[in-house]
C-alpha cells in the first residue's frame, strides 16, 4: 500500500514540474523577452516576410529590435536605428530569434529604422 502512495506522489510531483516548466516556456517568447530590454511604449511594428521590427520610445530614447516569425533556424538578421542628425546604431549577424535591441538618444527628434531577415528588408521612413 505504501509503495502505491509513494508512486502516485512521485508521479504528481513530475506532472507539477512539467506544467510549471511548460508555463515558463510559453510565457518567454522572443518578442516578449526582447521587448523587456526596450523601454517605453511601442510606437510602431514593421512587418516583412520572415519577421517583424518593433520600435519603442521613451521621452529620451528610441529603441528597435527585429524578431523572426519562425525562430530556431539561424539566418542573417539586422536592425538599425538613427535619430535625425546623428549616426545610425545597428546590430547585424546570424541569429535564430532576434537582432538587437539597439538604442539611440532621440529626445524629440525623428528616428529612421531599418531591419532585415534573410534577403528581405524594410524601413520605416522618418518617424516623428
Amino acid at each position: 500500500m505504501r509503495g502505491a502512495v509513494a508512486r502516485r506522489r512521485t508521479a504528481l510531483g513530475v506532472v507539477v514540474l512539467m506544467v510549471v516548466g511548460l508555463a515558463g516556456l510559453a510565457g518567454s517568447g522572443t518578442a516578449e523577452a526582447a521587448a523587456a530590454r526596450c523601454e517605453g511604449r511601442k510606437v510602431k511594428t514593421l512587418s516583412l516576410p520572415g519577421g517583424r521590427i518593433h520600435i519603442h520610445r521613451t521621452r529620451l530614447f528610441a529603441c528597435a529590435f527585429t524578431v523572426a516569425t519562425d525562430p530556431g533556424k539561424r539566418r542573417k538578421m539586422s536592425v538599425s536605428i538613427q535619430a535625425r542628425g546623428t549616426r545610425p546604431r545597428w546590430d547585424t549577424g546570424y541569429y535564430s530569434h532576434h537582432a538587437g535591441p539597439v538604442r539611440v538618444a532621440a529626445g524629440q527628434r525623428c528616428v529612421f529604422v531599418r531591419g532585415s531577415v534573410g534577403r528581405r528588408s524594410v524601413s520605416s521612413g522618418w518617424l516623428c
